[in-house]
């Protein structure tokens, strides 16, 4: 039986928006984060990340850098509040158009937000229903991203979400529901699940 999915935003979402984090001890989680992967886990719902992360890219650091983060971003959830994310996709890949300059990771990419490789990938190898899924992000790429795979777009008011909101980022977004942070989201989709 396929399962239903909540698709998580790294930065802006998990994590309080630093920009591109140097040092691992900086990636800190927005508060009430932790909690909100809990409630995901409680209710058995899928808890995978989807993140652009073009530091190696850009040559900022090594795609190792970009591993050491997600598995700080995994340690803090635990010691938290013992949540855990199902899996972690992410696409450390970037055009040259768009400021690639590694030749290992320049190159345009499917996986790359808002295009879909990577939660299609994430249904694939785990079995998830994307029509019964949603995303949670603080960019227009993740409200675009749900959209163009037909699920259900959260835009939460923590990162640059209030910027999206205002019109200064990106353009003009239609999501599903505007949350103020992912403690918000996830009570919103509670609602939603029960109710179906």
């Amino acid at each position: 039986m396929n399962k239903k999915a909540v698709f998580l935003d790294r930065d802006g979402v998990l994590n309080v928006e630093a920009g591109y984090i140097r040092k691992i001890e900086d990636l800190q989680l927005i508060p009430g984060a932790a909690q909100a992967v809990a409630r995901l886990n409680e209710l058995g719902l899928f808890s995978c990340l989807v993140s652009n992360q073009s530091g190696p890219a850009r040559g900022y650091y090594p795609l190792s850098h970009v591993e050491a983060l997600n598995q700080r971003l995994q340690d803090l959830l635990w010691e938290s509040a013992e949540a855990k994310l199902d899996a972690i996709y992410y696409c450390p890949y970037l055009s040259q158009f768009a400021g690639g300059i590694n030749p290992d990771f320049t190159r345009w990419t499917s996986w790359r937000k808002p295009n879909t490789g990577m939660l299609v990938a994430a249904a694939w190898e785990h079995d998830l229903d994307l029509s019964e899924s949603f995303m949670v992000g603080d960019k227009a790429t993740d409200i675009d991203l749900a959209h163009n795979a037909g699920i259900k777009g959260i835009l939460v008011q923590t990162g640059y979400g209030k910027e999206v909101l205002d019109g200064n980022y990106q353009h003009k977004i239609r999501p599903d529901r505007i949350a103020v942070d992912l403690l918000d989201a996830v009570a919103w989709i509670e609602k939603k699940v029960i109710s179906d």
